[in-house]
């Protein structure tokens, strides 16, 4: 077994003066630092107050699982002669917000549209898609399954 370890820095930028003296009183704009990449301004979700002109943690976490699903399936593809000229993903997610104002994502699905070089990789090109479930690293660290429904074309085909 190998571990991995990552770093970064979230730093608060949201004190407009009485720091959390109230609810309202706060901005709950932040930035996300990694040293040696551009800085990520987020904040929450405008539900909860957040600037929608910037990141929120939700999103995020959506951009993550559709990012490693997309790498995985990159990788799985090459190696097994499959070659993807085009990938694009219109991921959704749902998250319930319990009374208490907690809450959880219960679903994710991905909507991958792939075009991949020729009609006759197609079908091993779909089968990929549910492989790529099983060594996805975001998506093994949830409580829910990620859902995917791919879309798959060839250069000179129709969708199937």
């Amino acid at each position: 077994m190998k571990n991995h370890t990552y770093k970064l820095t979230v730093q608060w930028t949201g004190n407009i003066g009485t720091g959390t003296s109230t609810y309202k009183n706060f901005e709950r704009s932040h930035n996300i630092l990694i040293d040696g990449k551009p800085n990520i301004e987020a904040s929450s979700d405008p539900s909860f107050l957040g600037d929608n002109t910037k990141h929120n943690p939700e999103e995020l976490f959506l951009a993550s699982l559709a990012s490693c699903h997309m790498l995985w399936y990159l990788h799985l593809c090459a190696v097994a002669g499959v070659i993807i000229v085009a990938y694009e993903d219109n991921a959704t997610g749902t998250m319930v917000e319990n009374p208490n104002g907690s809450g959880h994502f219960t679903e994710v699905t991905l909507y991958p549209m792939v075009t991949v070089a020729n009609k006759s990789m197609i079908e091993k090109a779909t089968v990929l898609h549910q492989k790529t479930n099983t060594y996805c690293f975001i998506a093994n660290s949830v409580n829910f399954t990620v859902k995917h429904k791919p879309t798959i074309k060839a250069i000179e085909s129709t969708p199937t």
